[in-house]
């Protein structure tokens, strides 16, 4: 098969979105080498490359509605991927869609420059311009069907996986002080504000730090100025497992998630988690994290793990046996059988 990928994701510096699409291809280029993969968009993009997996950027106008559908022809590609909300309005190429989650609709205050997703994402879907969707977890498979009113039969559930960097390690130089850790995405929807009012609460007891990692989005109000609050900015995938190995605990309190990715990374890298009692992300954490719903209980948590290291490691090694059930060699072989089952195969 010849597939093409939408790229866009990779004009990020990093994030979920990113993530999805750079461990993806080269996984299914590993994978299925008898295939031919090819990274689409029509902007510039830093992205994976292999033998059989390649990079193109086709900057014409209308590239979703006409220009895209003209380099499909000319490269002959028989199944297009839409990692990211969207495929070629018109055309005879078969598609698959990926839809993260429902957050551009469950409350426009979390995704203020997503008005195009809003409005053409729902008309690709209940038009059947993509033959099958796909989504990151069961709990949002069954958002979607009910969301867009269409049969659960066309959704097809497809776990995501940390990636092979994210490990357990020796920290070289331990921190001058305890420190809980977030790392994710700055935006509205991680409830962030939650996180530091439960983290004050328990500071003077706790004597830990909170450090905050990830890019920040425009929509994200800056936090306050305030001591042990360290924040860190975008990190190189390179610092991160060793980030996440010297937390007390890494402390997620999103108000909603399709996957949750930061999770399952913290947990492939030994380190206990705290999170929301998100249906995705519980689904994802498999017992294996502390499940909070209101600030409170965060500050109870919290608490509890930073004065106790028989629960940290507890919560260490269920996340590490947990996150052995996820990998990009699966997550590819899964979604190739979506390619062909798009194709008639």
């Amino acid at each position: 098969m010849n597939i093409a990928l939408d790229a866009t994701p990779l004009t990020l510096t990093s994030g979920g979105l990113r993530r999805y699409v750079e461990e993806l291809a080269p996984a299914l280029a590993r994978e299925y080498p008898e295939d031919d993969y090819t990274l689409l968009s029509d902007q510039n993009f830093t992205g994976p490359s292999a033998g059989n997996l390649h990079s193109l950027t086709r900057a014409v106008p209308r590239y979703w509605s006409w220009g895209i559908r003209k380099t499909l022809r000319e490269t002959s590609v028989d199944v297009f991927h839409g990692t990211n909300f969207e495929v070629p309005y018109l055309g005879r190429t078969p598609a698959i869609l990926t839809i993260h989650d429902l957050s551009p609709w469950k409350n426009p205050d979390w995704h203020v420059g997503a008005s195009r997703v809003r409005q053409r994402t729902p008309w690709l879907v209940r038009f059947g311009r993509a033959k099958l969707i796909l989504t990151v977890s069961e709990a949002m498979g069954r958002e979607i069907a009910s969301h867009f009113g269409i049969s659960a039969e066309k959704i097809r559930a497809v776990p995501l996986a940390a990636s092979s960097l994210f490990q357990p390690v020796e920290v070289a130089t331990p921190p001058p002080c305890p420190y809980f850790l977030f790392l994710g995405t700055l935006e509205p929807r991680k409830n962030l504000g939650a996180l530091l009012e439960a983290w004050q609460a328990i500071r003077e007891t706790s004597g830990a730090e909170l450090w905050i990692a990830g890019r920040q989005r425009a929509d994200f109000v800056p936090l306050p100025e305030i001591p042990g609050l360290r924040r860190l900015g975008e990190v190189s995938d390179a610092e991160l497992p060793a980030l996440y190995a010297g937390a007390l605990a890494f402390v997620y309190p999103t108000h909603y998630e399709g996957f949750g990715l930061p999770v399952l990374e913290a947990m492939q890298c030994g380190c206990p988690v705290i999170t929301s009692a998100d249906a995705a992300v519980t689904e994802v954490s498999g017992g294996a994290a502390l499940h909070v719903s209101d600030t409170r209980a965060l500050a109870e948590a919290m608490s509890a793990v930073s004065g106790s290291e028989e629960q940290r490691r507890h919560l260490a090694q269920a996340g590490i046996l947990r996150s052995r059930s996820f990998s990009w060699q699966h997550t590819a072989r899964k979604t190739h059988v979506v390619y062909e089952e798009a194709l008639g195969k």
